[in-house]
């Protein structure tokens, strides 16, 4: 609401100033004051004007006899746009704008504040994306995390989304596993189809083991090349998709698929497909890719040098900084040995996503949420595909959540994109990338991590999934569970819960701990994981916002049992005695709750832009704190003067619903009671 009616004023505004003064100022700078009493929004055009006039014709005019200029043109009939109520000069030359108070808070009361667009883009959201070998990690929650909450933040501004979660199935790390099972611990496929769950915690444990294996039981010892030639062959043999070794490695990658996909519900997270590298690999996308960005001069072939018989795409000299194979100033495509490098085969998948190679996948079932929904995935085999499905790709720009340690190959990647799909739609596309994130010492010693004495003294303990050093996202989960139940059954001691609904409950403040969490910080910022901040009832954390709702729903559940008329509170109070009541000085903290209320589309919108969901987190989390105060301040039940009750009532049911839109964009749930 704000923001629509926010334009119609900036364009009445730009109108103003060039039929009072000759000159026309675009997209007049309009600001939301500190303090409301003064007004509801403050435009300094005036003082813009006054400049621009002395620089055109060199006379001096008061910003002051500008901005009355302005505001009496403003106020002539039919000009002002809906929803304000007047204008007055301030200052020296400020236009301050009071709204129709009564007016937007019954709009507001009417219809959800959150707004859309007309969703005519698509945006292919891609998160996740771990490596199908072991248990997810703490470190691939915050993925998760933020690209979920990219998506439902997305859906909320009117966007069309897609969510894929890209699988890599024939990487180094399934073939760690398989050396493993090979070679470490040799199992048959049968014998591995035997192994009890949870499959994805032996295989972490397996793979950290071959890891030290490769060093001759010497962890920071030097990889044995003998060792490593067996990675090589297992590598190989799973990217030929056929034999015993391609057909166990298989079964371990979906099996651990399988796996994350339950870890990923319990915290919300879905997916609609699942591209896999092997049918990237054997789709002939690639070829397609090559031909065009030879076609395009994007890439080129050595014949000699360093790089002799390689395919590399040039980097821009500002790029040429570093030899590293990793990060080339030539960047290697298709390897002197014919093999398609991570990058090459990054840019064939991304010009798919964008609907500019002439193919597509196969796909099957793989997975039904218990809501229906079907999460489907690439198969090689067409005859077992199914077809009943919605069309996938096609999007016009894509994000790529991945952390910012792999900022160089997918800015390389885009590139790439771009040589031969150049077009302002693919230009938007992003790689979404964040820091790392870690533990306190507090934490560790939650978890049961062992520590050095040393690592003690550390604000941050960092994780290695290679060294078999980290924390298990079913175990984060498990523990923030088992602390939340503990908090609920403290609470609700005298209140005769259920069991059932006590472990609901539990759930829910577990993966609102977590998600806040991991979202209330920038993207950039490196993350210590605290269990007992994440869990806090008080300061910035998510069960203190969600129970800040629960706590809006409980005024309203002991109103109603006191027979308090709840329905349709300003349709009983009229537009006049709601304009008094919000006017009366007594009532002066009424109008910063509502105004809060009606910021939340531009805070949407703010954060789908910036892509940014720690906008948003701040957003509830300030709504909650004058949520409380507000609740303290005004004993809504103890109310004896039945219009300001009602007023209260409308003001407390338009806070409540903020907050559960907002945390709806985050993930975040809210239970009808704590």
């Amino acid at each position: 609401m704000l923001d629509s009616l926010t334009s119609a004023l900036k364009s009445q505004i730009a109108a103003a100033t060039e039929a009072t003064s000759g000159l026309r100022v675009d997209d007049p700078v309009i600001d939301v004051p500190r303090d409301l009493a003064h007004a509801d929004l403050a435009c300094p055009v005036a003082f813009d004007l006054a400049k621009r006039i002395k620089t055109a014709t060199g006379e001096k005019r008061a910003p002051r006899d500008l901005a009355t200029a302005i505001v009496g043109w403003l106020q002539e009939p039919g000009r002002l746009p809906a929803g304000i109520a007047r204008l007055d000069v301030a200052g020296a030359g400020y236009v301050n704008v009071f709204l129709d108070r009564a007016a937007i808070l019954a709009a507001l009361v009417a219809g959800s504040p959150m707004t859309t667009t007309d969703g005519a883009e698509k945006v292919i959201v891609e998160h996740t994306s771990v490596n199908p070998n072991k248990a997810a990690h703490i470190g691939h929650l915050r993925n998760s995390v933020l690209g979920d909450s990219i998506v439902r933040i997305l859906r909320a501004a009117g966007h069309r989304v897609e969510i894929q979660n890209y699988i890599d199935n024939t990487g180094v790390q399934v073939a760690d596993v398989v050396v493993g099972f090979l070679h470490l611990e040799p199992h048959t496929l049968d014998e591995i189809k035997a192994i009890p769950d949870p499959f994805d915690y032996y295989c972490w444990d397996l793979y950290s083991r071959v890891g030290v294996w490769y060093r001759d039981g010497n962890a920071e010892g030097r990889e044995n090349p003998e060792k490593l030639a067996l990675r090589a062959e297992a590598q190989h043999a799973i990217e030929s998709a056929s034999g015993p070794i391609a057909e166990m490695a298989e079964y371990v990658a979906m099996r651990n698929l399988e796996a994350l996909l339950r870890t990923m519900y319990r915290l919300g997270i879905t997916y609609d497909v699942m591209p896999r590298e092997s049918e990237v690999l054997q789709s002939n996308f690639w070829s397609d890719a090559f031909e065009m960005m030879k076609a395009a001069g994007s890439i080129h072939y050595e014949a000699d040098g360093k790089h002799a018989g390689c395919w590399v795409m040039r980097a821009e000299e500002a790029d040429a900084s570093t030899d590293d194979d990793d990060f080339a100033a030539d960047k290697i495509l298709v390897k002197s040995n014919g093999l398609v490098t991570y990058a090459g085969k990054d840019i064939a998948y991304h010009l798919w996503k964008l609907n500019r190679i002439d193919r597509d996948f196969s796909y099957r079932r793989f997975h039904e949420y218990p809501d229906g929904h079907v999460v489907w995935i690439t198969t090689p085999d067409p005859s077992a595909g199914e077809t009943d499905h919605a069309r996938f790709g096609h999007g016009d720009r894509y994000i790529n959540v991945i952390d910012v340690g792999q900022s160089y190959v997918q800015d390389f990647v885009k590139k790439g994109v771009m040589s031969v799909a150049n077009d302002p739609k693919v230009a938007a596309s992003t790689h979404l990338d964040y820091e790392k994130v870690g533990l306190t010492v507090a934490a560790c010693d939650d978890l049961g991590l062992p520590l050095a004495d040393d690592e003690r003294k550390r604000t941050f303990i960092g994780m290695s999934g290679r060294k078999g050093r980290g924390v298990k996202a079913d175990d984060l989960l498990d523990m923030l569970e088992q602390n939340a139940l503990a908090e609920v059954r403290s609470r609700v001691e005298k209140m005769n819960y259920p069991e059932d609904e006590q472990a609901a409950i539990a759930h829910t403040i577990a993966i609102g701990a977590v998600r806040y969490f991991l979202l209330k910080f920038s993207r950039n910022a490196v993350i210590a994981f605290d269990l007992k901040e994440a869990l806090s009832f008080q300061g910035e954390a998510g069960p203190y916002i969600q129970y800040s709702a629960v706590r809006l729903n409980s005024i309203f559940a002991k109103l109603r049992d006191a027979g308090v008329d709840l329905d349709d509170p300003l349709g009983r109070l009229g537009r006049d005695r709601v304009t008094e009541l919000l006017a009366a000085e007594e009532n002066a903290d009424f109008w910063p709750v509502v105004y809060l209320c009606a910021q939340l589309p531009e805070t949407l919108a703010r954060t789908a832009a910036g892509l940014e969901p720690s906008i948003i987190a701040r957003y509830a989390f300030q709504a909650a704190q004058l949520t409380n105060e507000f609740y303290h301040r005004h004993q809504v039940r103890n109310e004896t003067d039945a219009d300001r009750q009602a007023l209260m009532i409308a003001i407390i049911g338009l806070v409540q619903r903020t907050l559960v839109d907002a945390l709806a964009t985050l993930g975040i749930d809210v239970p009808e009671r704590m």
